[in-house]
This record gives structure tokens, sequence and C-alpha cells, in this order.
């Protein structure tokens, strides 16, 4: 095996990476990118080697013990293997929630149920319902001059999504919505219609609980 100063450099991990896109990366790449470096007497490419075998066996039994014992990776770097893979996990199992009512808007977005200044924000779905992406879209009192359509539907069109759900949270604590929510949820809904992205909800998220513009009939 070549080591990394001897590949062409449009063969090495990194510019091939900045060239083609990480998607054209074999999984030994993408982890001699991840390590930046090998160790003294192991080249970068058979240090990931060795490292994309042990995980080939299965990430659950990968820990930081059992990374250690790859000769060679000390604790930084399979400090940082452990938390590419953490963090991979989580956008995964985030990636695959599902909404199915406004109770899981609601839990989605618990966060914001008692911020001091009103966040708009949007979750893009795929045809199962699955969460594309959560975006604060505008922060701020809500009026129909302050919420563009063209800002909450661009990014559900770059996402390719099948329906969107907007909220917003009222900090005075009130359950019911105001003449301007009305007015920007009948907005977007002409909008949702001319851009064949289904507005499935507008949910308001308070302290004490929800109002679903859909479960209402307002939708």
């Amino acid at each position: 095996m070549k080591t990394i100063s001897e590949l062409y450099k449009g063969d090495k991990p990194r510019e091939k990476l900045i060239a083609k896109g990480v998607e054209a990366l074999k999984n030994e790449e993408l982890m001699a990118v991840l390590l930046g470096s090998g160790v003294q007497g192991k080249d970068v490419r058979k240090l990931a080697k060795e490292i994309v075998a042990l995980l080939d066996g299965g990430l659950e039994g990968v820990d930081l013990k059992k990374l250690l014992e790859v000769h060679g990776l000390g604790t930084a770097k399979a400090s940082q293997i452990l938390a590419a893979i953490e963090l991979a996990k989580r956008y995964l199992v985030r990636t695959h929630r599902r909404i199915t009512d406004a109770k899981d808007v609601y839990e989605e977005l618990h966060a914001y149920r008692d911020k001091k200044q009103e966040y708009f924000l949007s979750i893009t779905l795929d045809g199962a319902s699955h969460i594309i992406n959560t975006r604060t879209i505008f922060i701020g009192t809500l009026n129909q001059s302050m919420v563009h359509p063209r800002e909450v539907f661009a990014d559900a069109i770059a996402d390719r999504a099948a329906g969107i759900i907007i909220a917003h949270n009222h900090p005075s604590g009130a359950l019911y919505p105001s003449q301007a929510d009305i007015r920007i949820t009948e907005r977007l809904q002409e909008v949702a219609k001319l851009v064949g992205i289904e507005l499935l909800d507008h949910v308001i998220l308070t302290k004490e609980g929800y109002y679903s513009f859909s479960d209402e009939g307002m939708l």
C-alpha cells in the first residue's frame, strides 16, 4: 500500500473530497480525513484501514478501550472517532423521527415553549412524515409583513419536502391564535398550494400546552 505522500495529489483523501465530494470517498478514505495524519511508523492510510476493519464488525461493541487496541491509535484520535460516531447516531435518530400529530410537534419543539421572544419555526417532512429539518425562520413579533412565504418555503423546496409544519411560541402564554396568526396561516396555505408542498399544521406553543390549527379545523 502506498503511503499518503506517495499518492497522486488527486487521489489523496482530502483533495479527493474537495474535488469530487464526500460521497466519492471510500470508508478508509473518510477515516483518513477524520484522522488527519498517521503516527510514527504507521501511515494514516494503514491506520485508517485497520480502524475501518474494526468498525465493519459492528458499532455496538466499539468503545474507547477497543479502539486503543489498534496499534498506534492514541486517546485523542480514538476520542475523535467515538465523537464522530455518536454525533452521526444522534442525527440519524433525529432524521428518522416522525411527526404524526400536534403533540409530536410540541415535543419536538419543547425548547421554544418558554422563550422570552417569539420564534417562528418550520419543520419539513418527507412523504412518510419523517423530519427532514427543523429551522428558525424568524425571531420577533409576528406580523404578515415580517413572515415572507419565500423564506418559509425556500428551504422546504430545497429539502424536496412533501409537507411542512409551521409553529411559533407565545411568550404571553395565550393559547389561542391572534388575528395576525390566522392571516399568516391563510397566506402560507395559499402559497403552499402553489408550490405543491402541503401545509400540514400551524402549532402555537406555550408553557401550558399547544394549539393546533389542523386539530381545530382551521387548515
